[in-house]
């Protein structure tokens, strides 16, 4: 298993030092935050998932809505998957959520709605990875696991002056951790640490008089500390090209529902991702033809919409097209739509983008 379970055997007397000065300052000056306010395992483990590459900032009100709207981890599992996705709507990272949701329904089936306690069973669950398991259980309930994210290998690569981000180092960084952690405010000391990273030992601009720990920190001591550890190459984000179509049959559009793995079951305007050099308008055409059947007369291009995705930036191309056939059946794919029944589909973001232009031309024509 990757977390020490007998830690306290690795404290050294020093280290009792660097988790008080820590503890200390996370005392003095945690922010408040709703997840802080309610720590029982099902909301830290809701807190968790939302944070996964996702700001403080953007999850707060998401997971005020979330906590509302499904109180329970029974609450999750009863829901249906389009109902679970419009909470997520705009959070980003989709798989997060369908996770949760395929975890909830395995703890009604088979642990009796209670969300297991133990690292093997919770570990076992849909998108629950060491570090989440980590974080939760000892968070909510104190066990004596690490949670390792971002923010921590960055403080600790710091404080142990690590460059490199090796495998090495990061079992290096795993035993420091083991080591200094406090075993009786185990869950403190994760959220403390991270609460370092993500307030104090910045990326850039690190706030180092400020920090708690910069007597105990090589890199402070070595007068670069943003050196450490060594940025990783940044490369350079891809674009591909999409065309999408506003398909109209008087005042009704049609929408998608994506089958892919990416933005799997959010909806969306038809679109086909295509090259610039291509007769992009009679391969969209072709697309609805051969997809729906639908025979669609082209009118404009109504305007391009940019948006970055984590790992390609999005250019669509949005046209204005009149369908010339009777709207048919639809299935669990694809549905006309009113304008009123937008905010009744989770959409992915590029979507609200385009929603924007609506106002830029008459729906009803």
């Amino acid at each position: 298993m990757v977390f020490e379970k007998d830690i306290s055997k690795k404290i050294k007397s020093n280290s009792m030092h660097l988790s008080a000065f820590l503890l200390d300052w996370f005392d003095e000056n945690k922010r408040e935050l709703p997840f802080r306010k309610n720590r029982s395992l099902y909301s830290i483990w809701v807190s968790e998932v939302m944070l996964q590459q996702t700001k403080v900032d953007t999850v707060i009100p998401y997971f005020n809505s979330w906590m509302k709207k499904f109180p329970n981890i029974k609450s999750v599992a009863e829901a249906s998957e389009e109902n679970i996705l419009k909470s997520w709507e705009g959070l980003g990272y989709y798989s997060r959520c369908r996770n949760f949701h395929k975890a909830a329904k395995i703890i009604v089936n088979d642990y009796g709605s209670k969300i297991p306690e133990d690292w093997d069973n919770f570990r076992s669950l849909p998108g629950v990875g060491d570090y989440t398991a980590g974080a939760v259980l000892s968070i909510a309930l104190n066990k004596n696991y690490l949670a390792i994210d971002g923010n921590v290998k960055r403080v600790v690569s710091r404080i142990t002056r690590r460059k490199k981000l090796s495998k090495y180092n990061l079992n290096y960084i795993r035993s420091f951790l083991s080591k200094n952690i406090d075993i009786i405010r185990t869950g403190d000391f994760n959220e403390a640490i991270m609460e370092l990273g993500a307030c104090i030992c910045l990326p850039r601009l690190p706030k180092c008089r400020q920090c708690p720990l910069n007597s105990f920190c090589a890199g402070y001591k070595s007068g670069t500390p943003s050196n450490y550890p060594q940025k990783s190459v940044i490369k350079k984000v891809p674009v591909r090209t999409f065309v999408g179509g506003i398909i109209r049959f008087k005042d009704r559009i049609l929408i998608q529902k994506r089958d892919s793995q990416m933005l799997n079951g959010l909806w969306e305007i038809p679109m086909k991702q295509v090259t610039l050099d291509s007769n992009y308008i009679f391969d969209f055409k072709k697309y609805i033809f051969d997809k729906y059947g639908y025979i669609i007369s082209f009118k404009k291009i109504i305007s391009e919409v940019e948006h970055v995705y984590s790992h390609f930036k999005m250019k669509l191309i949005v046209m204005d097209f009149i369908n010339c056939d009777d709207v048919k059946n639809t299935g669990n794919s694809f549905s006309w739509i009113y304008k009123r029944d937008i905010d009744r589909y989770a959409f992915h973001r590029a979507n609200h983008k385009v929603f924007k232009l609506f106002k830029s031309f008459n729906w009803d024509v």
